[in-house]
């Protein structure tokens, strides 16, 4: 039998994907923010993430219009954490976090050599109103020799789900989906 839910807590049920880093160059240092609202939007990949002026890195977003999301793993989560606990403004998160910014091909933002996988991106477009960055994905990388690769997820209330198991039900699905990686 269900029972009610407060309506405030109702995106805990459909909070998204792995907890992500977005790496931001504003022209003059790099910075990074903790993020878990976000979601992909098609298969180029097209994402969206979802911040404001509130934050550090929105002014480096809007200016350069280019960033890279990282993916953390589990073995980092206290430090990806913590990044987002404070702001770029006054901290300088890659040394404080001891987490390595390595250049990206396409864009001015740095990739996290301590991440699993980065996907340069574009900014395409802005909607104020719900604050949401339209993102294409320009240059993938990923770390193939990296042995820890379970990502975290948030509950929205300051626990996390570590990735486990997984099951293929690839012959059940009408199309072919290509192998992971």
């Amino acid at each position: 039998m269900f029972s009610e839910l407060p309506l405030k807590k109702a995106f805990m049920l459909f909070e998204p994907g792995p907890v992500i880093l977005v790496a931001t160059n504003d022209g003059e240092k790099n910075n990074l923010m903790t993020i878990s609202w976000h979601m992909v939007t098609d298969f180029t990949p097209q994402l969206a993430l979802t911040t404001g002026p509130w934050n550090h890195s929105f002014h480096a977003l809007t200016q350069t219009r280019e960033c890279v999301l990282a993916v953390p793993t589990v073995d980092i989560a206290e430090r990806v954490i913590r990044i987002g606990d404070c702001s770029g403004k006054d901290v300088d998160k890659f040394k404080t976090f001891e987490l390595t910014p390595l250049p990206a091909r396409k864009v001015g933002a740095p990739l996290v050599a301590e991440c699993l996988a980065c996907l340069e991106c574009r900014v395409t477009g802005y909607l104020e109103e719900p604050g949401i960055f339209l993102l294409q994905g320009v240059q993938a990388w990923i770390d193939k020799k990296r042995q820890e690769r379970r990502t975290f997820h948030a509950n929205g209330d300051g626990t996390f789900v570590v990735d486990g198991e997984t099951i293929n039900l690839r012959h059940l699905m009408a199309d072919k989906i290509p192998d992971g990686v």
